[in-house]
């Protein structure tokens, strides 16, 4: 078509404003500066607060308090506190009822006074949200680990998941890599069950309404439709039922496999997974199971874990993992975009 040609034209003679090649040339120069000795490209990978408020968690349940970087990891969780009091997923976002209990506590980890301003907008937020009882699964196992809630309170997953054949509707080969070493040493934690350290005696039962063992199982979220949840927690009901008498031969089995499975890929300062969720669970299970401290596996896990830490200046924050496939991948999209042999050259 004619017009089209002419569209065509007028594109291709279309040249930059100087102000915008300038800007080109300014973000190409510090793309490339940002390029490694081996060509890979990496920046740092930030969160919402839940991840840094689990590293916190973790550290109380191996009993191992570190308050210079409680603090800045305390003042990087304030600042994310949204004005409707609780924590969101993403910057300016509506309150996440899951996301708020886990940075409430772990504020409270660390030693805010739950008199505090920030504290008090928290509780209430958190409350009119319904409470730490209607949390989701991974935060419930979180409160459960530190006493919090009971372990009733946490539907089950029994760690026999790992002798199922492979012919079996569920089976670890048919969800994702990251889900496989996120669940695997969770269903260590859920089968014996271990109790924080917490050496700080924290507690949160203001947040919790009523009872703790009454805390609602199986919450409908809104975007969840009935029968799904019910069929759910039936089989829940179910399992929390025949778990008791699961024989011990079965049991110790299952979780010597589940043992095997996370060595195996413990993939070394990189982590298991290379996400964050995964190594910080890898890392209570060996001290569920009662591993040393020196040990080989504790070790390489734990330092996994912190090299996902970022501090700047006064705060600190962890990251969920380290993004050097994603940064370089979009790197290169964009470097052969830009043109000149300089740039072609990286």
């Amino acid at each position: 078509m004619p017009g089209t040609e002419r569209v065509a034209r007028q594109m291709r003679s279309y040249e930059p404003e100087p102000s915008l090649e300038r800007c080109i040339d300014a973000a190409t120069a510090a793309l490339l500066a940002q390029q490694r000795p081996d060509g890979h490209w990496v920046f740092e990978l930030e969160a919402d607060a839940t991840i840094s408020a689990e590293y916190v968690a973790l550290q109380h349940f191996l009993g191992e308090r570190d308050p210079p970087l409680e603090a800045r990891l305390a003042s990087y969780l304030r600042r994310l506190q949204g004005a409707h009091g609780g924590w969101p997923l993403v910057d300016g976002g509506p309150l996440n009822l899951s996301a708020s209990v886990k940075a409430y506590f772990a504020l409270k980890l660390v030693g805010d006074s739950p008199h505090a301003e920030h504290m008090r907008r928290a509780r209430d937020a958190i409350l009119a949200g319904g409470g730490a009882g209607m949390v989701n699964v991974f935060t419930r196992i979180l409160l459960a680990l530190h006493g919090v809630l009971s372990w009733s309170a946490v539907p089950i997953v029994p760690v026999e998941l790992m002798l199922l054949p492979r012919w079996f509707p569920f089976h670890l080969s048919r969800v994702s890599y990251w889900t496989r070493t996120v669940l695997v040493p969770l269903l260590v934690l859920q089968a014996l069950k271990p109790c924080a350290r917490n050496p700080e005696r924290v507690h949160l039962d203001e947040r919790v309404p009523g009872s703790r063992p009454r805390a609602h199982r199986w919450a409908r979220a809104a975007h969840q439709s009935c029968i799904p949840v019910a069929l759910s927690a039936a089989i829940d009901v179910m399992l929390h039922w025949v778990e008791p008498l699961i024989p011990g031969r079965m049991r110790r089995r299952a979780i010597e496999q589940a043992v095997a499975f996370v060595t195996e890929r413990l993939n070394g300062e990189d982590g298991l997974g290379a996400i964050f969720p995964a190594m910080a669970n890898a890392v209570m299970m060996f001290e569920a199971l009662g591993y040393p401290r020196d040990h080989d596996h504790f070790v390489i896990a734990r330092k996994a874990v912190d090299k996902l830490l970022v501090a700047v200046g006064a705060e600190a924050y962890c990251q969920p993992f380290v993004s050097l496939v994603w940064d370089t991948g979009l790197a290169c999209q964009a470097v052969p975009e830009i043109g000149g042999n300089t740039v072609l050259s990286a």
